[in-house]
């Protein structure tokens, strides 16, 4: 494991592993942990960046023109050892580029850079994308965090919910068993108004998928104990996931998802799918803000 970077500003640390640019723990003046305990029974990531695929693909195959490349679930970022650029105080920054091995399996040039900052009890995170090619570059950007399930604090796991927002669609998108591309239709939302109360057999097919998030913003927590309030403003899909009975709480803001079921044209041409001109940047952000019980 490499080792892991750390920033604070005395009322929240926060520890960050080169290695996906990924946090491993948030935690608040007691000590007290806000994230994950990565327990390997059920899953052992702690908040993986995605890019530039979310989910999976039909084959686990990116398919450019005549050419296909092998490319792994959720990317190959979180596999990537990221530079530190920068680690001071309350704020980190991170950066990966491409090199011959990231164009073996996605032939782009790309430069994703990630930025950590502390300010009162709000962790900032914001990931940048810069295509320095002289064509689109195609990709897709997700968030994985797995918040703590109980949150610190006290009350019940399932007492914990989350609060949306605002009201989301009456319909869910999930992923086939095993290959994990999305499937045709919906199923119904098990939401009540704005509020989904969490057990884990919300789980038992895997995530919970709004492909058109409403809420650029939500809330999870339990009444009587800690809640994290959670923005992210630019990404337009969302799943929430766990594997039945880990410790741990999956909220993901999504920009793209898996391959429909059954898709099988240009990588470009994927619904979700980001095309960013040449020499242009695009920023994905999402705060966390602690309110410790």
């Amino acid at each position: 494991m490499s080792d892991l970077i750390e920033i604070t500003n005395g009322e929240l640390t926060a520890r960050i592993n080169p290695l996906g640019a990924e946090l491993w723990s948030l935690t608040d003046a007691q000590a007290r942990e806000y994230m994950t305990d990565a327990d390997p029974a059920f899953w052992s990531g702690h908040a993986p960046l995605l890019f530039p695929i979310v989910g999976a693909l039909n084959e686990d195959t990116l398919r450019l023109g005549e050419a296909g490349y092998v490319m792994p679930k959720h990317g190959l970022a979180r596999r990537s050892a990221f530079a530190p650029v920068h680690a001071e105080g309350p704020e980190a920054r991170f950066r990966l580029t491409d090199s011959p091995d990231t164009r073996a399996i996605y032939p782009f040039g790309f430069v994703l850079e990630v930025a950590y900052r502390i300010e009162g009890l709000t962790l900032h995170t914001e990931v940048s994308v810069f295509n320095p090619n002289a064509e689109p570059l195609p990709f897709s950007f997700g968030f994985h965090p797995a918040f703590a399930w109980p949150l610190p604090g006290g009350a019940d796991k399932h007492s914990h919910k989350l609060v949306f927002a605002a009201e989301e669609a009456p319909g869910l998108r999930q992923v086939a068993p095993g290959t994990g591309v999305l499937l045709p239709g919906t199923v119904p939302s098990p939401v009540q108004g704005r509020e989904l109360a969490l057990h884990e057999d919300l789980f038992r097919a895997d995530a919970l998928i709004w492909e058109r998030s409403a809420s650029q913003a939500l809330s999870y927590g339990a009444d009587g104990g800690s809640w994290l309030d959670l923005r992210f403003p630019d990404t337009t899909s969302l799943g929430v996931w766990q594997v039945p009975g880990g410790r741990y709480i999956c909220i993901e803001p999504w920009q793209g998802h898996s391959d429909p079921q059954g898709f099988a044209g240009d990588f470009r041409e994927k619904p979700g799918i980001v095309l960013l001109p040449p020499r242009e940047t695009r920023s994905f952000r999402m705060d966390v803000t602690v309110n410790p019980r």
